[in-house]
């Protein structure tokens, strides 16, 4: 402060002509002296510093550069501040000393912890710690600063295991409790938001027995104070800290110091006492070294001496030249390139407040200004604890944080970090490992958001993302890999020509179709022939047409559906059936008069002949294509994607449209097939060596047997199954069919001819 001072009085751009007087007063860390001092201050009560022709004489207080603390600036400020004395501290970051309406004269040139906090929980969240704890000094600056940093954490989604207090006051029982708190703790990471004293005690503690590694992130209080760095365990330490500075000429003045300049200033006189073992002058007692003038300065190696790290006091710098640039601004007139002061005008402290609101300068490359609440922009630097090759641990700048650049740019890393124990491995610190994608996080009753337990997504949900809260539904089409973590398109399923079930029903459908038409073949072959032409030629022709198609029409189930297989598999299928059964239904009439025409007087025949015959077929398939003609008319089959059955597949398949058309088709059939087998039964014991009527009794018996089981294995049946029961119903009907009505007249044909004679048919016996 004096240097800076002494650099005003010398300027002639600031301030020229015009000497500015000082008082420093050592506050010894008390806040009852401060607010004492702060009195003495405002009522003006000391002698002038300086005096000399033309001054002033001012006896007032311009403004105050301090405190140090938190809690004393707090406490000088609320004295002060009624009085408009404007107040620069240099280390005071109570984040609560920005309130202007509690302390409207209170400006600084450190940032406030508002900014640290901030830039702490951001620092905590990009290196993923989301489970800490927590040390702060029981102070002013240590309970406001942590405050600011726990509200801070909490949106970065940070979790603070515990949050101690310690003050260098407290007795030894409570500064072992929090050791022994932060002994048996799980969080890696600890954040101290507390001054240097009380960091020295915690630390002094924690090194009086083995305790885990832990990964300290401190505050700019004490993580950039030397005297700290001889504890070994916290290598690896990172934390904000002021920047550092060059103020040039500042070296040269401290070690410009002359026993005669020592001996008028009682400050200086206790430094170079305890910096040289002796005393000065006449104060010195029995048994102690007096100072005989051989002391040199220059050769101290100690914190006065160093300009290394200078810090804290480039804030102190800054404050003395922002009161000076608001005194300038007050007295003086800038006129093209020299300034005018006017030396006899007499100014107010609250003017100098006035102008202090207002200062914008910049001095050896730095900037200095105050926003609306009397804070400076928040820069930091990152520095980190790192063990140099020597063994010795150093402070290293690391990075850098801006508070005036924009959001997601303020903080850069531009070397590499040293960890815990010396490690390049960034540590963990977490209550819980993150979940990976398929699973869901769920809170740990009773703990922080942090604490959870990763449970696997439900059937059909996935999480596609790290720590997901919860899972969501994939698309109707679509279905979760067995991980969960991705939906995939479902498989589409239906009887393809290509898997083993439709090739075997097709090779069948096929084989039935040629069976038909090579029957067909060996009944035209022989169709001059006794048992041929007793059996209805026609019709059996007709009848063998009609099962070729039902064999061929099954082919129209297998295949992806659609629009037209589907409107095409239930009209064929049902026109084709009914054909056939007309042609038995025909046959079994024809036998039935028949017999009942071989009666004396006997003439039904002629109404039963040939064209009778046709006539019964078209009409019995006519009302069949009528109700497939409503059906299709109304609401046709259609192919439709069935979801509902299985979860993770979708089925292919034909919707009938009409579920009332589609039983009706069937019934249909149903009914002329049990009128058939009613008819057949009443005939199965006519007299005749080929009976007619008791091969279509058995073969109406199959086939009403088959339809019957069909109902509930069509009804029970899954997906592309149901198609395939359809099929089965369809072939197993069709082969009864064929086989009881032609099988044993292909076998007389083709191996018993001598009995395919009209005098073997004729035999009653």
């Amino acid at each position: 402060m004096v240097f800076a001072i002494e650099e005003i009085n010398n300027s002639t751009e600031l301030l020229p002509g015009i000497k500015l007087g000082y008082q420093i007063h050592d506050s010894c860390g008390s806040v009852p002296l401060s607010v004492h001092v702060t009195f003495q201050l405002s009522n003006s009560l000391d002698p002038v510093i300086y005096t000399g022709d033309n001054c002033s004489h001012s006896r007032k207080v311009m403004a105050i550069v301090g405190e140090s603390s938190s809690t004393r600036s707090i406490s000088m400020s609320r004295v002060i501040g009624s009085f408009n004395i404007p107040q620069v501290s240099h280390f005071a970051t109570c984040a609560c000393l920005s309130d202007k309406q509690q302390f409207p004269s209170f400006f600084r040139t450190i940032p406030s912890d508002q900014f640290q906090a901030d830039a702490l929980a951001k620092l905590i969240k990009h290196f993923g710690w989301t489970w800490i704890g927590a040390v702060r000094s029981d102070s002013d600056y240590g309970n406001n600063g942590m405050a600011k940093f726990l509200d801070a954490a909490q949106k970065e989604g940070i979790c603070v295991e515990y949050s101690e207090s310690l003050h260098r006051t407290h007795p030894s029982s409570r500064i072992q409790r929090v050791a022994e708190v932060i002994r048996r703790s799980t969080a890696v990471v600890i954040v101290a938001f507390a001054a240097s004293t009380e960091m020295r005690l915690l630390l002094e503690e924690l090194s009086l027995q083995p305790f885990p590694r832990r990964q300290w992130i401190g505050s700019e209080s004490w993580v950039t104070d030397p005297k700290l760095l001889s504890f070994s365990f916290c290598v690896g330490a990172i934390g904000f800290g002021i920047e550092q500075a060059v103020i040039p000429g500042l070296r040269e003045f401290l070690l410009d110091l002359s026993p005669s300049k020592v001996a008028a200033s009682p400050l200086l006189t206790e430094f170079w006492e305890d910096a040289f073992s002796c005393r000065l002058g006449k104060s010195a007692v029995i048994d102690e070294r007096v100072c005989n003038g051989t002391e040199d300065i220059q050769t101290l190696n100690n914190p006065y001496t160093d300009t290394s790290q200078l810090r804290i006091t480039n804030m102190v710098y800054k404050a003395v030249y922002a009161i000076a640039h608001a005194i300038h601004n007050a007295v003086c007139q800038d006129t093209n390139s020299t300034a005018l002061c006017d030396k006899f005008t007499r100014i107010e402290s609250k003017q100098v407040l006035t102008k202090l609101k207002e200062v914008n300068f910049s001095r050896n490359g730095y900037d200095v200004s105050f926003d609306a609440s009397g804070d400076p922009v928040a820069r930091y630097e990152l520095v980190n604890w790192q063990k140099s090759e020597s063994g010795s641990i150093e402070m290293m700048t690391v990075g850098h944080y801006d508070a005036s650049l924009p959001e997601g740019r303020e903080f850069c890393i531009n070397r590499n970090l040293t960890w815990l124990e010396g490690s390049t491995q960034v540590p963990v610190s977490v209550c819980s490992d993150s979940c990976p994608p398929g699973t869901r996080k769920v809170l740990q009753k009773g703990k922080p958001i942090c604490c959870y337990d990763c449970i696997p997504c439900p059937e059909g949900e996935i999480s596609n993302t790290t720590d997901s809260p919860g899972c969501f539904p994939c698309p109707n089409e679509f279905w979760p890999n067995a991980e969960r973590d991705t939906c995939f398109l479902k498989s589409v399923e239906f009887l393809s020509f290509d898997e083993v079930l439709g090739i075997i029903l097709a090779a069948i459908s096929v084989g039935g179709a040629c069976l038909a038409v090579i029957t067909a073949a060996v009944f035209f072959r022989h169709r001059t022939s006794p048992i041929v032409r007793a059996n209805n030629s026609e019709l059996s022709f007709l009848l063998l047409f009609s099962l070729t198609l039902c064999f061929l029409c099954s082919l129209t189930f297998i295949g992806a559906p659609s629009d037209w297989s589907c409107m095409l598999r239930h009209t064929a299928f049902g026109i084709t059936f009914v054909l056939c059964i007309s042609c038995v239904l025909g046959k079994t009439i024809v036998v039935l008069m028949a017999f009942r025409a071989t009666l004396p007087g006997s003439n039904v025949m002629k109404w039963f002949g040939p064209l009778q015959q046709r006539m019964t077929v078209v009409f019995f398939t006519f009302i069949q294509l009528l109700i497939c003609a409503i059906w299709l008319g109304l609401s046709p089959p259609f192919p439709m994607k069935n979801m509902s059955i299985y979860k993770e597949r979708i089925i292919l398949e034909c919707a009938l449209g009409s579920a009332f058309g589609f039983w009706v088709v069937l019934g249909y059939i149903g009914l002329l097939a049990v009128f058939c087998f009613v008819l057949a039964v009443l005939a199965r014991k006519l007299p005749d060596n080929f009976n007619e009527a008791k091969l279509i009794t058995f073969s109406m018996l199959i086939f009403c047997a088959v339809w019957i089981t069909f109902i509930p294995a069509y009804v029970s049946s899954p997906g592309k199954f149901t198609v395939a029961v359809e099929i089965f119903a369809i072939l197993a009907s069709s082969f009864g069919l064929i086989l009881c009505i032609f099988a044993p007249k292909c076998y007389i044909i083709l191996f018993k001819p001598e009995k395919n004679t009209k005098k073997h048919l004729m035999n009653k016996n």
